[in-house]
């Protein structure tokens, strides 16, 4: 343990003084995005150990206005955490329902999701992707505090007339 929190700590550090060449440089950012699906792999004891203290440091030394996390592995252990760490927006796999991750998040955190990418939204026909964005907002019952997306990510070769359909759908249905 005591190595990989020495190894953990090189990348925070290098994370951080990253994101500070980046504030320099563009001094109107006000957001900072990490993706990390590793963590979605470890269990709450690790979670605490290897993670929390880290992520905590990289999000509480920018304090953004926008704290944005992507963890399209299992999210369920992070998404108990996000506010105390200092993240508001979630992405998340399309594996947990947007009801699920609400409840586990908070109220506090806006959640970035849920279509599945590749089999729904790349590989199935436009009707498939209407059904599934209806699915997934009547599951989510209060609209408030989502951004809909796909959960994960947006597929390579998605068909222009899937996106077109999910675009139009979230729209009707709202």
């Amino acid at each position: 343990p005591e190595e990989a929190q020495k190894v953990l700590t090189v990348i925070t550090d290098f994370v951080i003084d990253w994101l500070e060449l980046q504030y320099e440089k563009f001094p109107d950012i006000q957001g900072v995005l990490v993706l990390d699906d590793i963590v979605g792999f470890l269990g709450q004891p690790d979670f605490e150990t290897f993670v929390l203290p880290h992520l905590k440091r990289i999000y509480k030394t920018f304090n953004p206005r926008v704290g944005f996390f992507h963890n399209d592995a299992a999210g369920q252990i992070t998404a108990g955490y996000l506010r105390e760490i200092g993240i508001n927006l979630f992405n998340f796999s399309f594996n947990h329902s947007i009801s699920e991750m609400r409840k586990l998040a908070g109220e506090g955190v806006i959640l970035l999701g849920n279509l599945p990418p590749r089999d729904v939204l790349a590989m199935g026909t436009p009707a498939a992707v209407e059904a599934g964005v209806i699915s997934m907002m009547r599951e989510a019952g209060d609209t408030k505090g989502i951004i809909w997306s796909c959960g994960g990510g947006m597929p390579p070769d998605a068909p222009t007339e899937n996106i077109r359909t999910f675009i139009s759908t979230v729209r009707n249905f709202s």
